[in-house]
């Protein structure tokens, strides 16, 4: 069942992201839905199906984006990990830790991404972290501190991440 669940929703976001996002864009800058997805499933799966999660995601969006594949594809597996990781260590996942993580995740995430395409000069490196790096990351955590209030707001966080019914 969680095969089919995660299948479905690796489809929707590959969807969204190619088709949606381009609409949503503030000042050229789409969200990463996709990362945002994975932080969210590896604090509350664990740290192997968000590492599953990541690395299937991440190869199905670089197909349709100019992604380097195996840079994104171990990007977001390791924040998937990295995610199940700290939220099997933390005792209770805060906004603020939510939105902090997901600011150092998509930094780094688009960092690998840059550091893929070699920039040649100083100066393109400089203009690529000001302009994409940091609004990007900027905008991802908004979206995820967005979609953690909406899941916080609707569900309750700890029942979820146990397991039980509601």
């Amino acid at each position: 069942m969680k095969i089919l669940v995660y299948g479905c929703i690796i489809a929707a976001l590959i969807a969204v992201h190619t088709t949606v996002l381009s609409y949503v864009s503030v000042w050229d800058v789409k969200p990463d839905v996709g990362l945002v997805a994975v932080c969210f499933i590896g604090l509350l799966a664990g740290e192997f199906e968000g590492l599953i999660v990541g690395l299937i995601l991440g190869w199905g969006m670089s197909l349709f984006s100019a992604a380097d594949l195996a840079a994104s594809m171990v990007a977001k597996g390791a924040v998937g990990f990295l995610a199940g990781l700290a939220g099997r260590q933390m005792a209770q996942v805060t906004p603020v830790v939510l939105v902090s993580g997901l600011v150092v995740a998509s930094a780094l995430s688009n960092g690998i991404t840059l550091w893929s395409l070699k920039p040649n000069e100083q100066q393109d490196l400089w203009w690529a972290l000001r302009t994409v790096v940091v609004p990007q990351a900027c905008f991802d955590a908004v979206v995820g501190g967005l979609c953690y209030w909406l899941i916080w707001s609707r569900l309750n966080l700890d029942r979820l991440a146990e397991g039980q019914e509601f």
